[in-house]
């Protein structure tokens, strides 16, 4: 069975308050949920195409056990992936639990998923700001917007393209935003079509590792250099245009 998840509506809805509220996070959640169609079990089906994703996929690892303790990530060798990762949740004051949280607010279950694709999702959701740590995309929402057009790249969303389309349009209207604004986010779908598959990475494998060399072994990419634009500031300069 192909399980499509399409509530247009219902993620037009969502769309509209994330559009006036970059910081609703369980609208992401909704709008995902609404508007995925096959997105899930593309991913579930190309994972069962390599050795790691097969593995993957039959042991289900649970992330957040490894990311939620700060104390075991902060005894990781400086400059490893897991210290990148400590030092993105601790600058953006956000966890994995708290994610996990403003997924399960933002979502209904209205589209009953099998176990694997579940634990799809979850990885999906669950690794994401890892790929910040790994890509070098602060979470301003900038970096947040061409982390979007990056997972684009990879997965062929819907609900991440509306995302996207979202937060374009709002950086490009703000005086703060711009032809560099868009550039960034453009080359964030480019950098997203060179790497490596990112869903089907053993991230707890990689934790350990200098950052460096997962971003060799992954095509990362150096990370970008760009002007970072909050949603404070974002909120104040398109009230102000």
């Amino acid at each position: 069975m192909v399980h499509v998840q399409f509530a247009p509506r219902r993620a037009l809805r969502a769309a509209r308050i994330l559009a006036n509220d970059p910081d609703d996070l369980p609208q992401v959640f909704t709008i995902i949920e609404s508007l995925s169609m096959d997105t899930l079990a593309r991913i579930a089906r190309r994972m069962g195409k390599s050795e790691i994703g097969r593995h993957l996929k039959a042991t289900r690892p649970d992330i957040v056990s490894h990311l939620a303790d700060r104390a075991s990530l902060a005894r990781l060798p400086d400059g490893s992936l897991g210290r990148a990762y400590l030092a993105f949740v601790e600058r953006e004051k956000i966890s994995a639990a708290g994610i996990r949280d403003a997924g399960a607010k933002g979502m209904t279950n209205e589209f009953p998923l099998p176990p694997e694709l579940v634990w799809v999702h979850a990885r999906m959701r669950d690794t994401h700001d890892l790929w910040h740590a790994a890509t070098g995309y602060a979470g301003d929402v900038l970096g947040e917007t061409a982390l979007l057009g990056f997972t684009f790249a990879q997965t062929w969303n819907p609900a991440i393209g509306l995302i996207l389309a979202i937060g374009l349009s709002k950086i490009s209207a703000a005086p703060s935003g711009g032809a560099a604004a868009r550039r960034t986010i453009f080359d964030g779908v480019r950098r997203g079509k060179k790497a490596a598959w990112l869903p089907e990475q053993e991230w707890e494998t990689m934790l350990a590792l200098p950052v460096d060399e997962v971003r060799r072994r992954l095509a990362l990419e150096a990370p970008p250099v760009y002007a970072e634009i909050r949603s404070d500031a974002l909120k104040t300069s398109l009230k102000a245009a």
